[in-house]
């Protein structure tokens, strides 16, 4: 009998492990962008306008290549529940805990339990077995996010903290069942038309909110629009493209875990773009988080 020869898997192509390293640099820009654009306009209205126009070029592209759509109405309804999960509900999270007041790295803390939250229901839905090598590199990556950002708490009023930190909580809610969810029931769909099936939805439902709970008001700038398109081209259709292809491609704990990259990298954006202080501690946690995020991504 002759055996098949062995496809190569995946991971065998040297370009697939840059994958997660780009997708950490620009998913972590996502903070900065909102930093930027929040001042001239309202939380909801901000990312309304955004998956509009992320919908309309997909749309176009679509036409484009004709690309394939899902072949049946169940497929359609999995992916757009979980767009709604990984960008309606953790996006308008993260924009309404930062557009009340909540600073960028303290967001990022709390999402950054993601990891943790992941893997402790990810036995549970999709079977996958968290080593214990895991669990330690999971515990040291997320001591090490909160070195990075321990010294914005601070910042904060303690008065105000737990009302700002209600959006956070639930961004984090909708990023965990988000990648739980894809994983489980959509992991592998068109890039083209499966954008469109997720950011559609998104669209109107930040729209509806927005118009019940918002003035709705622009101020057009250029920061603005360079925030806008920034989060337009390069976190919507960019990072989230290759948050999709991680999902396919690895258990959803290895995914979850690149979150413990995002406050460093963030940190590190923000020290070169707005002059923020970089302490000692929050450079040992930068260290702590990498190597938390190397640990529990070992497959063996």
């Amino acid at each position: 009998m002759t055996q098949a020869t062995p496809h190569p898997s995946p991971a065998s192509n040297p370009l697939d492990s840059l994958v997660p390293l780009l997708f950490v640099a620009l998913w972590s820009t996502g903070f900065i962008g909102a930093k930027l654009g929040l001042p001239y306009i309202e939380p909801l209205t901000f990312l309304g306008l955004r998956f509009a126009i992320v919908t309309v070029l997909m749309l176009a592209v679509v036409a484009l290549v004709r690309a394939p759509w899902p072949p049946a109405g169940r497929a359609w309804g999995h992916i757009a529940v979980s767009g709604l999960l990984v960008h309606g509900v953790y996006l308008g999270g993260v924009f309404m805990a930062i557009g009340h007041g909540l600073p960028s790295g303290i967001t990022a803390l709390v999402v950054g339990l993601q990891p943790l939250l992941t893997a402790l229901v990810a036995g549970a839905l999709l079977g996958e077995k968290v080593r214990p090598a895991q669990w330690v590199g999971l515990g040291l990556g997320f001591s090490g996010v909160a070195l990075v950002v321990a010294g914005k708490v601070a910042t904060v009023p303690a008065g105000a903290l737990v009302g700002m930190l209600l959006p956070a909580l639930v961004a984090l809610l909708g990023i965990t069942a988000g990648t739980l969810y894809q994983k489980r029931f959509c992991p592998s769909f068109d890039l083209r038309t499966g954008s469109v099936i997720q950011y559609l939805p998104c669209a109107i439902a930040m729209a509806v909110l927005a118009y019940a709970t918002e003035t709705m008001a622009i101020t057009w700038s250029g920061e603005f629009v360079f925030a806008l398109g920034w989060l337009v081209l390069v976190l919507s259709l960019g990072a989230v493209s290759l948050l999709n292809l991680l999902i396919r491609r690895g258990g959803a704990v290895n995914v979850a875990s690149l979150f413990y990259l995002t406050p460093p990298t963030t940190a590190l954006i923000a020290w070169a773009m707005f002059g923020e202080t970089l302490t000692g501690w929050a450079l040992v946690g930068m260290v702590l988080a990498a190597a938390g995020v190397w640990l529990a991504r070992q497959t063996r």
